[in-house]
Protein backbone atom coordinates (compact mmCIF):
# COMPACT_ATOMS: atom_id res chain seq x y z
CA UNK A 1 0.00 0.00 0.00
CA UNK A 2 2.88 2.37 0.75
CA UNK A 3 4.48 1.66 -2.61
CA UNK A 4 1.17 2.02 -4.45
CA UNK A 5 0.54 5.45 -2.91
CA UNK A 6 3.68 6.95 -4.48
CA UNK A 7 2.92 8.82 -7.68
CA UNK A 8 5.89 7.72 -9.76
CA UNK A 9 4.51 8.76 -12.24
CA UNK A 10 1.06 7.72 -10.96
CA UNK A 11 -0.17 5.26 -8.36
CA UNK A 12 0.97 1.69 -8.98
CA UNK A 13 2.72 -1.25 -7.36
CA UNK A 14 4.88 -4.11 -8.68
CA UNK A 15 4.52 -7.46 -6.88
CA UNK A 16 6.90 -10.27 -7.83
CA UNK A 17 6.03 -13.90 -7.11
CA UNK A 18 2.33 -13.03 -7.29
CA UNK A 19 1.11 -16.63 -7.62
CA UNK A 20 2.65 -19.77 -6.19
CA UNK A 21 5.28 -20.79 -8.71
CA UNK A 22 3.71 -24.14 -9.58
CA UNK A 23 0.35 -22.45 -10.17
CA UNK A 24 1.87 -19.76 -12.40
CA UNK A 25 3.51 -22.54 -14.44
CA UNK A 26 0.16 -24.32 -14.75
CA UNK A 27 -1.32 -21.14 -16.21
CA UNK A 28 1.56 -20.86 -18.65
CA UNK A 29 1.27 -24.54 -19.66
CA UNK A 30 -2.39 -24.04 -20.62
CA UNK A 31 -2.02 -20.55 -22.11
CA UNK A 32 -4.13 -20.45 -25.31
CA UNK A 33 -2.56 -20.60 -28.75
CA UNK A 34 -2.31 -17.23 -30.50
CA UNK A 35 -4.62 -18.44 -33.29
CA UNK A 36 -7.41 -19.29 -30.83
CA UNK A 37 -7.82 -15.71 -29.59
CA UNK A 38 -9.22 -12.50 -31.01
CA UNK A 39 -6.34 -10.87 -32.88
CA UNK A 40 -8.28 -7.98 -34.40
CA UNK A 41 -7.50 -4.35 -33.60
CA UNK A 42 -10.03 -1.73 -32.53
CA UNK A 43 -10.27 -0.85 -36.23
CA UNK A 44 -11.24 -4.46 -37.03
CA UNK A 45 -7.96 -5.36 -38.73
CA UNK A 46 -5.69 -8.33 -37.93
CA UNK A 47 -2.89 -7.26 -35.59
CA UNK A 48 -0.06 -8.61 -33.50
CA UNK A 49 -2.06 -9.03 -30.28
CA UNK A 50 -4.34 -11.96 -29.46
CA UNK A 51 -6.89 -11.80 -26.63
CA UNK A 52 -9.04 -14.46 -24.95
CA UNK A 53 -11.64 -12.95 -22.62
CA UNK A 54 -13.51 -16.14 -21.65
CA UNK A 55 -10.81 -17.62 -19.47
CA UNK A 56 -12.94 -20.32 -17.83
CA UNK A 57 -12.92 -22.20 -21.13
CA UNK A 58 -9.13 -22.56 -20.90
CA UNK A 59 -9.20 -25.34 -18.30
CA UNK A 60 -9.03 -26.01 -14.59
CA UNK A 61 -6.18 -23.67 -13.65
CA UNK A 62 -7.89 -20.74 -15.36
CA UNK A 63 -11.30 -21.57 -13.92
CA UNK A 64 -9.72 -21.61 -10.45
CA UNK A 65 -8.21 -18.19 -11.18
CA UNK A 66 -11.59 -16.85 -12.22
CA UNK A 67 -13.08 -18.17 -8.97
CA UNK A 68 -10.32 -16.61 -6.91
CA UNK A 69 -10.34 -13.08 -8.33
CA UNK A 70 -14.08 -12.61 -7.86
CA UNK A 71 -13.96 -13.75 -4.24
CA UNK A 72 -14.55 -11.03 -1.60
CA UNK A 73 -11.22 -11.91 0.05
CA UNK A 74 -9.29 -11.06 -3.10
CA UNK A 75 -11.22 -7.87 -3.86
CA UNK A 76 -10.79 -6.75 -0.24
CA UNK A 77 -7.04 -7.41 -0.47
CA UNK A 78 -6.74 -5.24 -3.58
CA UNK A 79 -8.83 -2.56 -1.85
CA UNK A 80 -6.43 -2.56 1.09
CA UNK A 81 -3.44 -2.21 -1.22
CA UNK A 82 -4.94 0.57 -3.34
CA UNK A 83 -7.22 2.39 -0.88
CA UNK A 84 -10.14 2.03 -3.33
CA UNK A 85 -13.14 0.45 -1.55
CA UNK A 86 -16.02 -1.61 -2.94
CA UNK A 87 -14.20 -2.97 -5.99
CA UNK A 88 -16.24 -4.91 -8.54
CA UNK A 89 -15.16 -7.86 -10.69
CA UNK A 90 -16.10 -7.95 -14.37
CA UNK A 91 -17.38 -11.44 -15.32
CA UNK A 92 -17.14 -10.54 -19.03
CA UNK A 93 -13.44 -9.53 -18.86
CA UNK A 94 -14.11 -6.69 -21.32
CA UNK A 95 -10.65 -5.91 -22.79
CA UNK A 96 -9.01 -8.29 -20.31
CA UNK A 97 -8.24 -12.00 -20.11
CA UNK A 98 -5.14 -13.46 -21.73
CA UNK A 99 -3.03 -11.16 -23.91
CA UNK A 100 -0.30 -12.33 -26.28
CA UNK A 101 1.93 -10.05 -28.38
CA UNK A 102 4.25 -11.17 -31.18
CA UNK A 103 7.43 -9.87 -32.80
CA UNK A 104 7.01 -6.30 -34.10
CA UNK A 105 4.02 -5.49 -31.89
CA UNK A 106 4.06 -2.42 -29.65
CA UNK A 107 1.47 -0.37 -27.82
CA UNK A 108 1.38 3.41 -28.06
CA UNK A 109 0.96 5.34 -24.79
CA UNK A 110 -2.74 5.55 -23.97
CA UNK A 111 -5.36 6.00 -21.30
CA UNK A 112 -8.04 3.33 -21.12
CA UNK A 113 -11.78 3.54 -21.61
CA UNK A 114 -13.26 4.88 -18.40
CA UNK A 115 -16.68 3.20 -18.11
CA UNK A 116 -17.68 -0.42 -18.48
CA UNK A 117 -19.68 -0.52 -21.73
CA UNK A 118 -22.42 -2.70 -20.25
CA UNK A 119 -22.83 -1.82 -16.58
CA UNK A 120 -21.54 1.78 -16.84
CA UNK A 121 -19.38 1.17 -13.76
CA UNK A 122 -16.28 3.36 -13.35
CA UNK A 123 -13.04 1.63 -14.36
CA UNK A 124 -10.60 2.06 -11.46
CA UNK A 125 -7.71 -0.44 -11.67
CA UNK A 126 -5.69 -2.54 -14.09
CA UNK A 127 -4.12 -5.70 -12.70
CA UNK A 128 -1.67 -7.47 -15.02
CA UNK A 129 0.33 -10.65 -14.38
CA UNK A 130 3.13 -11.46 -16.83
CA UNK A 131 3.91 -15.06 -17.83
CA UNK A 132 7.26 -14.83 -19.64
CA UNK A 133 9.91 -17.20 -18.24
CA UNK A 134 12.45 -15.83 -20.72
CA UNK A 135 12.57 -12.09 -21.41
CA UNK A 136 15.32 -9.52 -21.91
CA UNK A 137 14.38 -5.86 -21.52
CA UNK A 138 16.54 -5.12 -24.59
CA UNK A 139 13.85 -6.95 -26.62
CA UNK A 140 11.28 -4.20 -25.96
CA UNK A 141 7.86 -5.05 -24.58
CA UNK A 142 8.45 -3.54 -21.12
CA UNK A 143 5.45 -1.80 -19.59
CA UNK A 144 6.02 1.97 -19.56
CA UNK A 145 4.08 4.21 -17.19
CA UNK A 146 4.22 7.87 -18.28
CA UNK A 147 3.15 11.16 -16.76
CA UNK A 148 2.34 12.99 -20.03
CA UNK A 149 3.33 11.60 -23.45
CA UNK A 150 2.04 14.80 -25.10
CA UNK A 151 4.93 16.72 -23.48
CA UNK A 152 8.15 14.89 -24.31
CA UNK A 153 10.36 17.29 -22.39
CA UNK A 154 8.40 17.00 -19.15
CA UNK A 155 7.29 13.39 -19.51
CA UNK A 156 8.30 11.15 -16.59
CA UNK A 157 8.53 7.40 -17.26
CA UNK A 158 8.86 4.19 -15.33
CA UNK A 159 9.74 1.02 -17.23
CA UNK A 160 8.74 -2.40 -15.83
CA UNK A 161 10.05 -5.59 -17.47
CA UNK A 162 7.32 -8.22 -18.17
CA UNK A 163 8.98 -10.96 -16.13
CA UNK A 164 7.43 -14.28 -15.17
CA UNK A 165 4.89 -14.17 -12.31
CA UNK A 166 5.30 -10.41 -11.91
CA UNK A 167 2.09 -8.49 -11.15
CA UNK A 168 1.53 -4.79 -11.76
CA UNK A 169 -1.49 -3.01 -10.31
CA UNK A 170 -2.11 0.58 -11.40
CA UNK A 171 -4.93 3.07 -11.20
CA UNK A 172 -7.07 3.94 -14.22
CA UNK A 173 -7.55 7.70 -14.50
CA UNK A 174 -7.52 10.37 -17.19
CA UNK A 175 -3.73 10.64 -16.75
CA UNK A 176 -2.64 7.01 -16.25
CA UNK A 177 -0.73 6.85 -19.54
CA UNK A 178 0.86 3.50 -20.31
CA UNK A 179 2.05 1.32 -23.21
CA UNK A 180 5.11 -0.64 -24.29
CA UNK A 181 7.83 -0.21 -26.95
CA UNK A 182 7.77 -2.47 -29.98
CA UNK A 183 8.99 -6.04 -29.48
CA UNK A 184 12.25 -6.66 -31.35
CA UNK A 185 13.40 -10.24 -30.68
CA UNK A 186 16.75 -11.67 -31.81
CA UNK A 187 16.45 -13.74 -34.98
CA UNK A 188 17.04 -16.97 -33.05
CA UNK A 189 14.28 -16.18 -30.50
CA UNK A 190 11.47 -15.09 -32.83
CA UNK A 191 9.26 -17.94 -31.60
CA UNK A 192 8.86 -16.18 -28.23
CA UNK A 193 5.80 -14.06 -27.52
CA UNK A 194 4.89 -11.63 -24.74
CA UNK A 195 2.22 -13.29 -22.57
CA UNK A 196 0.13 -11.76 -19.80
CA UNK A 197 -3.19 -11.97 -17.99
CA UNK A 198 -5.18 -8.83 -17.22
CA UNK A 199 -8.25 -7.94 -15.20
CA UNK A 200 -9.90 -4.57 -14.78
CA UNK A 201 -11.69 -3.67 -11.58
CA UNK A 202 -14.54 -1.20 -11.22
CA UNK A 203 -16.64 0.75 -8.72
CA UNK A 204 -20.20 2.06 -8.95
CA UNK A 205 -19.07 5.55 -7.96
CA UNK A 206 -15.81 7.49 -8.01
CA UNK A 207 -14.69 10.87 -6.59
CA UNK A 208 -16.20 13.73 -8.64
CA UNK A 209 -12.76 15.26 -9.25
CA UNK A 210 -11.72 12.06 -11.08
CA UNK A 211 -14.90 11.71 -13.12
CA UNK A 212 -14.91 12.48 -16.84
CA UNK A 213 -17.31 12.06 -19.74
CA UNK A 214 -17.34 8.54 -21.21
CA UNK A 215 -14.62 7.85 -23.77
CA UNK A 216 -12.90 4.93 -25.49
CA UNK A 217 -9.16 4.26 -25.28
CA UNK A 218 -7.13 7.36 -26.25
CA UNK A 219 -3.71 6.84 -27.89
CA UNK A 220 -0.73 9.14 -28.40
CA UNK A 221 1.08 8.12 -31.63
CA UNK A 222 4.83 7.97 -32.12
CA UNK A 223 6.78 11.12 -32.97
CA UNK A 224 9.49 11.31 -35.64
CA UNK A 225 12.17 8.58 -35.31
CA UNK A 226 15.21 10.01 -33.53
CA UNK A 227 17.62 8.91 -36.28
CA UNK A 228 15.84 10.99 -38.93
CA UNK A 229 17.21 14.54 -38.85
CA UNK A 230 17.65 17.27 -41.47
CA UNK A 231 19.96 15.97 -44.18
CA UNK A 232 19.29 12.27 -43.51
CA UNK A 233 19.35 10.06 -46.60
CA UNK A 234 16.66 7.51 -45.83
CA UNK A 235 17.51 3.82 -45.98
CA UNK A 236 15.06 0.95 -46.47
CA UNK A 237 14.67 0.34 -42.74
CA UNK A 238 13.90 4.01 -42.05
CA UNK A 239 11.32 4.17 -44.83
CA UNK A 240 9.71 0.99 -43.49
CA UNK A 241 9.57 2.51 -40.01
CA UNK A 242 7.98 5.71 -41.35
CA UNK A 243 5.45 3.63 -43.30
CA UNK A 244 4.62 1.69 -40.13
CA UNK A 245 4.09 4.85 -38.10
CA UNK A 246 1.97 6.51 -40.76
CA UNK A 247 -0.13 3.37 -41.19
CA UNK A 248 -0.69 3.15 -37.44
CA UNK A 249 -1.61 6.82 -37.22
CA UNK A 250 -3.98 6.57 -40.18
CA UNK A 251 -5.57 3.48 -38.65
CA UNK A 252 -6.19 5.34 -35.41
CA UNK A 253 -7.72 8.28 -37.27
CA UNK A 254 -9.94 5.92 -39.28
CA UNK A 255 -11.10 4.22 -36.10
CA UNK A 256 -11.91 7.59 -34.51
CA UNK A 257 -13.76 8.71 -37.63
CA UNK A 258 -15.84 5.51 -37.76
CA UNK A 259 -16.60 5.79 -34.05
CA UNK A 260 -17.67 9.40 -34.50
CA UNK A 261 -19.97 8.35 -37.34
CA UNK A 262 -21.52 5.67 -35.12
CA UNK A 263 -21.98 8.22 -32.34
Amino acid sequence: ATRFARREPFRHVVIDGFFRDEYARALLATFPAFESGDARTEAGELGGKSVVEQIRALGGAWAALDDAIQAPEFLDLVSRITGIPDLLYDPDYIGGGTHENVQGQGLDPHVDFNYHPGTRWHRRLNLIVYLNPEWDEAWGGALELQSDPWSEGANRRRRIAPLFNRCVIFETTETSWHGFPRIELPAERRELTRKSFAIYLYTRERPPAQTAAPHATIYVPDTRPEDIVPGTCLGEAQVAELDRRYAQLRGQLRFLYDREQDF
